[in-house]
């Protein structure tokens, strides 16, 4: 599943959803998926398309209708995947 979400890039930072730490859980059921996403500011102009792409690239994978549920976390530089720091330019 990570390797599909790795396809949803953010256009603006250039890194993926898995890298950027945006997607916080994923729960498979029998007859649906569900995702709990966040993004990196409330007013993102790719929020719509992120969305939709993790949508769809989920139900690829478990071939399943898949709900996309926007957490209300605030993201931060630590939710970034280990080692994706030199990539934003951080070191």
């Amino acid at each position: 599943m990570q390797d599909k979400l790795r396809e949803v890039v953010d256009p603006e930072i250039g890194m993926d959803m898995i890298q950027l730490g945006l997607v916080r859980n994923l729960m498979i059921g029998e007859k649906k998926a569900h995702v709990v996403m966040i993004l990196t500011t409330p007013f993102c102009p790719y929020g719509p398309s992120l969305i939709e792409n993790v949508r769809a690239k989920t139900e690829e994978v478990v071939n399943l209708p898949t709900t996309i549920e926007l957490g209300d976390e605030m993201w931060d530089y630590d939710m970034m995947e280990e080692g994706s720091e030199p990539e934003w330019g951080m070191w």
